[in-house]
């Protein structure tokens, strides 16, 4: 398949057109900051680098305060990820990936993983520590995450906190359910009772066995969830209780600020600034988003990009399957991209390596649907999320920055985001709502014969090494 370096898109928003340039497989940066910001961040660094080392120690050092911890989110394509780069730079930052697709080795593109000299420029954590077999979950993030926090502090930088798992950053910020841990025995007896089940992928049958053993919700978990099954069968040998019976610190906070809503001498503001006061540290959280059409287009233009390219997200799907994997299995094969890549590589190879055009817009279309709903999906969870202050991811660069710069300095403990920037958590045009109810996905890369035939014969040569290398 051929490669292009950089790619040309115009964005029309209104009576305003846009022209950027995006590098394929990165995070895609629609949206947010033009390359007029550079000179910008070069000349802020280079001003206020010994002010903010000061000041932050300052503030580090006073026993009376917590220390500041910025955690930045947002629906995937919104451009977080470079916003969280260029806030590092201006603030001695390091970044702790929030992304459960991430930490999986190899897992590059569909992941939209910072690139090698991104990572040599500012520390990334919790980025390639697992490999594809191996799970991982909010649990395990809650202590990594946590634990690199505490070391970004100690080295007197600034914990930037930037992905889209909501799970993970609900469970970061508010803390962890206070669940015991299995002893081994459990584990080993769990581990016996399920094995035949999961060996014969029987996954309802295993289902069936967590639910009679005291646990109903295990029939609400995604299908073929080995690892949260296992944990759910644990916990009700462990205590006697299922999971739903031990307080999830999330819920207590929020149902404390719900019911003391109706206080008419406390404004809702001023409530959620005293609960914050519960949490361990000060957390400083953005939720950075744009309109919903304009979003879903950047996401089907990178899906696009994930495809294209010799070393692309099939590419990436093609070593899952030939390591073992199945789609479904596990997290690494769940995620969004590799799930889709994978059936389609597996109806090819019963295809005898070949696929139609048919076949690989079909593909490219479930990807797209597939991210696009899991973006919605992201902004309805970031809704009931109190304590974020949601950006237009629109707004130049500059504006952001400096807006998140002065929030992280601010003293007051009173930041407000201003309406140049705020981002409404709710649609509220009537033109936007229509719109969306007749969307149709984009395409820019993948519109002709010509332009998806490099990836047919990429599936083709695929399938003959495959064939050959067997024959060996």
């Amino acid at each position: 398949m051929g490669t292009n370096k950089y790619r040309l898109m115009n964005i029309v928003i209104g009576r305003f057109s846009m022209t950027y340039l995006r590098r394929p497989y990165s995070p895609a940066e629609t949206f947010l900051f033009p390359s007029s910001a550079l000179s910008f961040l070069v000349h802020r660094r280079q001003c206020c680098r010994r002010r903010l080392f000061s000041t932050f120690r300052c503030s580090a050092s006073a026993k009376s305060k917590k220390e500041k911890v910025i955690v930045i989110s947002g629906p995937t394509g919104a451009g977080k990820s470079r916003l969280a780069l260029e806030l590092s730079k201006m603030l001695n930052g390091e970044i702790i990936s929030a992304d459960s697709v991430q930490v999986y080795q190899g897992l590059d593109v569909g992941s939209a993983k910072p690139s090698m000299s991104e990572r040599q420029e500012v520390p990334h954590h919790l980025i390639d520590i697992l490999h594809p077999t191996e799970d991982y979950s909010a649990g395990n993030f809650y202590e990594d995450g946590r634990q690199a926090t505490k070391d970004i502090l100690n080295r007197g930088s600034v914990p930037i906190v930037t992905g889209g798992t909501g799970l993970y950053l609900r469970w970061f910020i508010y803390g962890k359910p206070d669940v015991p841990k299995a002893s081994p025995a459990i584990s080993l007896e769990v581990e016996s009772e399920l094995v035949d089940f999961e060996r014969n992928y029987d996954w309802d049958a295993a289902v069936q066995w967590v639910t009679k053993a005291g646990d109903p919700s295990a029939q609400s978990l995604p299908a073929n969830d080995w690892y949260r099954l296992r944990r759910k069968l644990e916990i009700v040998k462990s205590t006697g209780l299922p999971p739903s019976a031990f307080p999830v610190p999330y819920e207590t906070f929020k149902e404390q600020i719900d019911s003391r809503s109706t206080d008419l001498d406390i404004s809702t503001e001023g409530i959620l600034a005293e609960k914050q006061k519960d949490l361990d540290y000060d957390f400083i959280c953005f939720f950075l988003s744009t309109s919903r059409l304009d979003l879903y287009r950047s996401i089907d233009f990178r899906c696009e990009d994930m495809i294209s390219g010799n070393d692309g997200i099939l590419s990436e799907a093609r070593w899952l399957l030939d390591m073992g994997l199945q789609p479904n299995s596990n997290s690494a094969t769940r995620a969004i991209g590799y799930r889709q890549a994978m059936e389609y590589l597996l109806k090819c190879e019963e295809q005898g390596g070949r696929s139609s055009e048919r076949d690989f817009y079909a593909f490219l279309s479930e990807f797209q649907k597939a991210s696009r709903n899991f973006a919605k999906r992201q902004l309805t969870w970031f809704r009931n999320e109190p304590i974020y202050h949601w950006i237009d991811a629109s707004r130049p660069l500059e504006e952001v920055l400096d807006y998140i710069y002065n929030g992280y300095h601010d003293q007051t403990g009173k930041l407000t985001v201003p309406r140049s920037l705020s981002m409404k958590k709710d649609m509220s045009n009537r033109r936007e709502i229509a719109q969306l109810k007749i969307y149709r996905p984009q395409r820019g890369l993948f519109t002709s014969h010509e332009a998806c035939s490099d990836v047919l014969n990429w599936i083709s040569n695929n399938q003959r090494q495959k064939t050959e290398l067997i024959a060996k």
